[in-house]
């Protein structure tokens, strides 16, 4: 196995073959793309948004050939459904509502994005990861020329991690007040208090957590 596979397989494989997702429909893999010409404002904004908002680690960028792409890691798989569930949620939160939809997701339908670093159809095309900074170069065309290199490819994957399914809670608990399931194994309401109460989290996220256990609690009133 190289090195850039090795990393792969450490954020988004289900097993020691590479696979993303199951005969289940389970995946550790979420991915939005935006189609070409991509909205590099709209894609940055959340790149940074489950960072500074929902203190989820940096996701992975890559070009696909058709569309650049947000590539989200988990630590534990979700279902078809929780995966549809925590896309929807995602898009949201972090995009405006005219937006929202045109943003297409994976897994959908059983299938997954394909992994970027393949050739693609047509003249010397390539799918890959690309850096934040170099990421805006590809809206209108969104692939390489040339190959893109294994180090290259692992390097930019190595400095990334996986979201937990704490980390989950908070945007899990925004999806359940449009009557979505949450996360397998997580109690929302508990964990928002608990982040809601740490002095040592950071002052954005504690306000989510805040804004995210009031909808939980307006919910269960109605019922």
């Amino acid at each position: 196995m190289t090195r850039v596979d090795a990393e792969f397989a450490r954020l988004f494989a289900l097993d020691g073959q590479g696979a993303l997702i199951d005969g289940a429909g389970r995946s550790r893999a979420l991915v939005l793309d935006w189609a070409a010409p991509a909205d590099w404002d709209e894609l940055g904004a959340v790149w940074r948004g489950v960072q500074d908002v929902l203190g989820w680690p940096a996701p992975a960028i890559a070009v696909s050939g058709e569309a650049l792409q947000l590539w989200f890691s988990l630590v534990e798989p979700v279902s078809a459904d929780q995966a549809r569930t925590l896309l929807v949620a995602l898009r949201r939160r972090l995009l405006p509502a005219d937006r929202a939809m045109r943003v297409e997701g994976w897994p959908r339908e059983g299938r997954h994005a394909c992994r970027p670093g393949e050739p693609l159809p047509g003249d010397e095309r390539w799918s890959a990861f690309v850096a934040p900074d170099l990421a805006p170069l590809f809206a209108q065309t969104p692939w390489l020329d040339v190959p893109p290199g294994d180090d290259g490819q692992a390097a930019l994957l190595a400095g990334l991690g996986s979201v937990t399914p704490e980390r989950l809670a908070v945007l899990s608990a925004s999806a359940s007040c449009v009557g979505a399931a949450t996360v397998p194994g997580v109690a929302p309401r508990a964990f928002l208090e608990q982040v809601m109460n740490d002095a040592s989290v950071p002052l954005a996220l504690r306000i989510e957590a805040a804004k995210a256990l009031l909808m939980v609690s307006d919910r269960q009133a109605s019922v």
